[in-house]
């Protein structure tokens, strides 16, 4: 048999046993108002108001490819409230559209809860996933933060007996650079020398244009800048940048060393845009900028009236000056914005 033929043969053969390995799986858990709009959420889905009703999604798939699986199990949800209490809800078995492995488009089980926000504080959504087919349970937290100032409740412990990631870091409010850190557990004691993975979620056709410009750009490894990895050290701790505004979900992994299933603490982490904007300026610096701008070009015009007062100048000359004044009130107002 031809020797190209039996390596492109075993290239392809290997090929196809890496389809799918590219993105981790994770539980993911959207608010949201409806099905129509469950894949648009955004880090304000997080905030809630007294009295509201919010439902929860959850979905079972590769966040950064925006790539689903079928949940081969109804989750265990529940809502630990800020004063300790549990709520367990009942989660309905619904689906969801979205995007195989190999790019098609199809409908996918999932399922979702709704509860009632009646406490000021962080309500910490709780989702047990027992998936078989990759050998995983996971145990999800999304913090929903309710009231003005009532920040207390996002770092509480609700999966004791279990993997689980407590945050350091205030997990909203968050902004686009700012550094996450947090504590790996296992069953109450830190889980050292653990990987922890880091996947940023999008939306269904930015998912394909990230990944094509992944595979473009880093053809020799391309998942190497889906799912970022960083270690615990001996205490459990760890951190990692959040560099771009977005859903992020961050996962402390306790692997089998007996054959058994890896338990997973997984925590999600809205990111904001960066506060201020880029490029924002007071009213009070735009006033200031207007003001030094029309001095400079008053200085200017004074200098051009004396320059074509002068017998010697020329009228280029005056426009020059007024020219170099309008130039000097522009740079100005541009470096103030």
């Amino acid at each position: 048999m031809n020797k190209n033929l039996i390596t492109t043969a075993f290239a392809a053969l290997l090929l196809i046993a890496c389809t799918g390995m590219a993105g981790a799986h994770f539980t993911m858990v959207f608010p949201s108002d409806s099905e129509d709009t469950v894949w648009d959420v955004s880090p304000e889905d997080y905030i809630a108001s007294l009295g509201e009703t919010k439902t929860v999604y959850v979905m079972w798939g590769h966040p950064y490819e925006h790539i689903s699986f079928d949940m081969s199990s109804a989750p265990e949800i529940s809502v630990v409230k800020p004063d300790g209490t549990v709520e367990k809800l009942t989660p309905e078995k619904i689906t969801v559209p979205g995007q195989h492995e190999d790019g098609t488009p199809g409908d996918f089980v999932a399922y979702r809860a709704s509860f009632t926000v009646d406490q000021d504080g962080d309500s910490i959504v709780l989702v047990k996933y027992d998936d078989a087919d990759e050998n995983l349970i996971d145990y999800c937290k999304a913090v929903i933060h309710c009231g003005l100032e009532v920040w207390e409740g996002w770092d509480s412990e609700v999966a004791k007996e279990q993997t689980e990631v407590i945050p350091y870091t205030r997990p909203y409010g968050m902004e686009e650079g700012f550094v996450f850190s947090g504590n790996a557990k296992y069953k109450g004691q830190p889980l050292p020398d653990a990987t922890v993975e880091v996947e940023k979620y999008h939306t269904l056709e930015l998912g394909k244009e990230i990944v094509e410009a992944a595979e473009e750009k880093f053809p020799y490894d391309p998942p190497m800048v889906f799912t970022r990895q960083v270690k615990t050290n001996q205490n459990g701790d760890f951190s990692y940048t959040l560099d771009e505004p977005g859903i992020w979900f961050v996962c402390a992994a306790k692997e089998s060393d007996t054959g058994g299933r890896t338990i997973r603490g997984v925590f999600i982490v809205p990111v904001l845009d960066s506060f201020p904007a880029k490029g924002f300026a007071s009213s009070a610096e735009l006033q200031k900028a207007i003001d030094e701008a029309k001095s400079a070009a008053q200085e200017a015009k004074a200098a051009a009236e004396h320059a074509a007062s002068s017998a010697t100048a020329s009228p280029a000359f005056g426009a020059i000056f007024v020219a170099i004044g309008l130039f000097a009130a522009l740079v100005i107002t541009m470096r103030r914005k």
